[in-house]
């Protein structure tokens, strides 16, 4: 949650830049001048455009990117400093996040620079995490007299664990990517010179493989910790068979006993 104070970004550039690569949706956090601190503006901005290439079927998988000083900094806070308990109740700025991370496709995120306080809280949202040698990721709250708000101290400690987590929430520290690789917070580290590069790669990889599958992987993976081990293998088997169901199915092993590539189309 914690980040940067507030710069406005100026009117005619838009906080959030949003493009397609073939099957990838691509968004490029925009906020230069503070290091792309989080408002509510841009996540309604990502939250909107993520559930349209949702609903999609040309897209298949989505990439969220920040800039090489910062993937963010963390949340705006000039503009959530004088709020009371009660403003902040009422805005409720967190629900926009709780429906990001009900996305079904996957989000890779490509990481440089800073991923601090709401930017790291908003980078663990997604499936897949490409982080440049030069990133720095924490949960600063701590400094500011508050804690992480969007999810921080849950998804941190799923991810690394207690013992680290306790570290980075209660003292303020930085992790650096090697360490974050090292405790399972990031999926890959690559050369500072091509994080983005890498990560896009790695989405276009992602989606020539089945639509359908992409989507309840990811679901059966985000299950995991919510159920207990065997009702997340009962709910994973039903996922199995669901996709006897599709084209997909028919056609991917088709593919392989006839040594061949499979041609998926999300049917």
């Amino acid at each position: 949650m914690s980040g940067t104070t507030t710069e406005t970004t100026p009117e005619t550039e838009p906080l959030v830049l949003f493009e397609t690569d073939g099957p990838v949706g691509i968004a490029r956090l925009n906020r230069p001048q503070v290091l792309n601190a989080l408002n509510p503006e841009l996540i309604g901005m990502l939250l909107e455009q993520f559930e349209t290439w949702d609903r999609d079927p040309s897209i298949h998988v989505i990439l969220l990117a920040g800039i090489d000083k910062a993937f963010a900094a963390g949340a705006d806070i000039g503009d959530m400093a004088p709020r009371s308990t009660i403003e902040m109740y009422e805005r409720d700025q967190f629900a926009a996040w709780d429906r990001i991370a009900k996305v079904k496709k996957p989000i890779v995120a490509a990481v440089s620079g800073f991923a601090l306080g709401g930017g790291c809280e908003l980078m663990m949202m997604c499936d897949v995490i490409v982080a440049s040698e030069t990133a720095q990721f924490g949960q600063p709250e701590i400094n500011l007299g508050v804690i992480p708000g969007a999810g921080g101290t849950q998804r941190l400690t799923r991810a690394v664990g207690k013992a680290a987590a306790m570290d980075v929430i209660l003292t303020g520290r930085f992790l650096s990517a090697d360490e974050a690789l090292k405790l399972g917070l990031v999926s890959r580290v690559v050369p500072a010179d091509h994080w983005y590069d890498e990560a896009l790669k790695l989405c276009h990889a992602m989606a020539k493989k089945g639509p359908v599958a992409l989507k309840l992987g990811k679901e059966a993976v985000n299950k995991s910790y919510e159920m207990t081990l065997t009702e997340g293998v009962q709910y994973e088997r039903k996922l199995f068979y669901t996709l006897f169901a599709t084209e997909d199915q028919k056609e991917g092993m088709a593919a392989f006993i006839e040594k061949r590539k499979p041609t998926f189309t999300g049917k």
